[in-house]
């Protein structure tokens, strides 16, 4: 199966025109036009374009060869774009090292083995292996030393053979080259099809090192427009949405949990999905493109409608090898509104000058420029709308009674169940030790973007009520046995959902971990479930102990302010020998610190009570508020009756009946409740001991950055 559109000539392109030449004909004709916004720095088309001529005739002096690789360190935004346009024009080929991770940043010079590196200080510091790389200092002196120089371009032109040197997303950080004419051929296609003007100001949330950068500042600065860049090292999600509204930026170029973020999590973007209409703050958009990871039909139907009428959103499958394009996918796209909106992933059709053939289930990619298809490890399939679907990667494969599968399609069918925003699949080991293992297939879930509970994620399925809901539409193999509940899924740096980050729990004593844990149980997601230690020593309980302490006495102090408030007089001992009084008083502190309990419990106590009891959801609800009345109403009820007269009758009565009874139906549900059996969760043919070690999964873990809006219509017209 083929989806794809012939090689095409751009009307406008020149011989030997180059991305480069493009941003020099814009500085030529347009000087004055802005080119890089970073905070309050801000360069025009011509200054950029002498500070480049600069940096070139600078890595001239030092040396530089032709058809050279230099590496650029994560520099200051406005002054990163300098150096890769000074790279270019020196007709060398430039590739980003990402400086945060010394260790990737390591493993990334050793893949494309540069002439030098552009680095400061700290940033040669944090990249030092040991080894002999040249470093060209920036900042400091590199900034005496290009300031005297001239302004002109140098006189060596960029050749033919690589432009850029890029980076896989993959654990490998497989080094790609890119040429010249690649980088335009996929500039064009993306042209095609957004339709850029000079007007337009362009957002990158990619990191510098990332495809998605690589593509999206030639995409600014070959049209004309403008690149907003952060003031700081990165962006964050406050800066973002404050550049976004203060810079009018009009194309926002980012990956599905960024998007999500920003467009359905944020504060303000809640509060215009309560209101039904579109974020004001996001009003300058007019398109989002975002790429990185599957994104499906409900999630980019949420997306959209927090944009403007007739603002595009555009789902991209970018591969590394094709410059960040490779297919692309909107819901115009579609013939009519398709059902199972939140099981559909699709990446639609192929960039212009691009080909996608789908062979044995994998996608292959020709790029722009032709040549032999690229396998890409993703797998697909053609639909007789002539749209290719996403099913998946190879790499993620899982094993079920000894076969492979993949998991891809049983996440989405969970995505069906309307509590789940995202769903992770793994495999666990559950009983046993080495080949002996029994293996467990774990559902990791999380709540929908605007999933609104707290905390986050407590209304999401068990593993009994997630069996039901997929009950006929799997094989009993592929059932998930355990249930891991994550407050939003993790992703990495490319906004990808980082299966390595998975929180694994604890195997037995002795026995190994399978599936995604290879990050180790000491890092940042399963950490809390490492085995060892011997707990806090002496001077972390008396911390421990301290803050309770601190915290009960604030708790009390607060709530007896708000009972002097309610019922002044109530808490009056006056008169009262001690040390009676003394114990009224106790008794005081006691009803505020339950009332308060009451109320903690109220928010935190029904996803406790879930994961635990698996007793039914509304036998569950019941007792979670029966348990909150018992906790909260000692407060209110006591200081009703220390006010009431004793010889009040209907006042006695009323609080009898108001208090007292409810008190005592609250107890006959608990007791109901903790009387109940509990609801089967695993397959009855699990040994006790898998059954076991299972349950350790479906204790709660707080992790970082998915979701998605549970939005059901995919109208094509957004």
């Amino acid at each position: 199966m083929t989806q794809g559109s012939e090689p095409f000539t751009h009307s406008g392109r020149h011989a030997g025109d180059t991305v480069l030449s493009r941003f020099e004909r814009w500085a030529r004709d347009t000087p004055g036009a802005q080119a890089v916004a970073a905070g309050t720095e801000s360069l025009t088309y011509g200054q950029l374009d002498a500070r480049a001529n600069q940096s070139a005739r600078h890595l001239l002096d030092c040396g530089l060869p032709e058809r050279a690789v230099v590496a650029v360190c994560s520099a200051p935004r406005a002054e990163l774009v300098v150096l890769l346009l000074g790279i270019l024009k020196a007709g060398a080929a430039y590739t980003v090292i990402a400086v945060d991770n010394p260790r990737t940043g390591q493993r990334q010079l050793a893949a494309a083995r540069p002439f030098a590196l552009l680095a400061d200080a700290a940033d040669e510091a944090r990249l030092d292996d040991g080894g002999d790389l040249r470093v060209i200092r920036t900042g400091g002196p590199h900034a005496v030393a290009t300031a005297g120089l001239s302004t002109d371009p140098p006189d060596r032109a960029p050749r033919g053979d690589a432009a850029a040197v890029l980076f896989t997303g993959s654990t490998d950080r497989r080094a790609v080259p890119l040429s010249h004419e690649r980088l335009l051929a996929a500039h064009e296609g993306w042209a095609r099809v957004a339709g850029p003007v000079p007007e337009d100001r362009h957002l990158i949330t990619a990191a510098p090192d990332l495809t998605g950068f690589a593509a999206g500042w030639t995409r600014a600065l070959c049209e004309g427009g403008a690149l907003v860049l952060p003031e700081g090292p990165r962006w964050t999600p406050e800066s973002l949405r404050r550049a976004v509204d203060a810079q009018r930026v009009t194309v926002l170029h980012t990956d599905p949990g960024t998007a999500t973020q920003l467009l359905v999590r944020d504060r303000e973007a809640s509060l215009s999905r309560t209101l039904h209409r579109p974020d004001e703050g996001l009003r300058s958009l007019r398109m989002v493109t975002v790429a990185g990871d599957r994104l499906y039909l409900d999630e980019q139907a949420a997306l959209l409608a927090r944009l403007r009428p007739g603002a595009r959103l555009l789902n991209v499958y970018g591969p590394t090898e094709a410059a960040g394009i490779g297919a692309r996918f909107e819901l115009p796209q579609l013939a009519a509104p398709l059902d199972g909106a939140e099981e559909l992933s699709l990446i639609g059709t192929a960039f212009p000058g691009c080909r996608l053939d789908v062979r044995d289930g994998e996608i292959h990619l020709t790029v722009p420029g032709g040549g032999e298809p690229v396998p890409t490890g993703d797998l697909g399939v053609l639909r007789p709308d002539g749209l290719l679907e996403f099913r998946g990667r190879i790499r993620d494969r899982l094993t079920a009674d000894g076969k492979a599968f993949d998991p891809h399609p049983v996440e989405s069918a969970i995505r069906s169940h309307e509590a789940v925003g995202a769903a992770l699949l793994a495999e666990v080991n559950g009983a046993g030790t080495g080949v002996n293992a029994r293996p467990v297939l774990v559902a990791f879930l999380a709540p929908a973007a605007e999933n609104d509970t707290w905390p986050p994620g407590s209304d999401l399925p068990d593993s009994g009520e997630l069996r039901r809901h997929l009950a006929g539409r799997l094989p009993g193999a592929m059932m998930p046995g355990a249930v891991f509940r994550l407050p939003r899924m993790p992703r990495d740096r490319a906004g990808r959902e980082q299966r390595a980050a998975l929180p694994m729990p604890p195997g037995r004593a002795g026995g190994e971990r399978s599936g995604p844990e290879r990050g180790g149980g000491g890092g940042k997601y399963g950490g809390r479930y490492a085995g060892g230690g011997s707990g806090p020593d002496a001077a972390g309980w008396a911390g421990v102990i301290f803050f309770i302490a601190v915290g009960l006495v604030l708790v009390a102090g607060f709530t007896m302010i708000l009972t002097l408030i309610f019922w002044p007089g109530s808490t009056d001992l006056t008169g009262v020998p001690n040390p009676y009084a003394t114990l009224f008083f106790l008794l005081y502190m006691c009803e505020c610190w339950a009332f308060a309990a009451g109320v903690w419990f109220l928010f935190a106590g029904r996803s406790r009570m879930r994961r635990r009891g698996r007793r039914g959801p509304r036998i569950t609800a019941a007792a979670h508020l029966a348990i909150v009345y018992l906790l909260a109403a000692w407060w209110p009820q006591d200081n009703f009756y220390r006010l009431a007269a004793k010889q009040d009758w209907p006042q006695q009565a009323a609080l009898v009946y108001a208090f007292n009874i409810p008190l005592m139906i609250c107890a006959g549900i608990v007791a109901v409740y903790v009387s109940r059996p509990p609801l089967s969760v695993f397959d009855e043919d699990l040994d006790p001991a898998l059954v076991a070690a299972s349950v350790a999964a479906s204790v709660p873990a707080q992790a970082s950055a998915s979701a998605r809006d549970r939005a059901r219509a995919t109208d094509p017209a957004g």
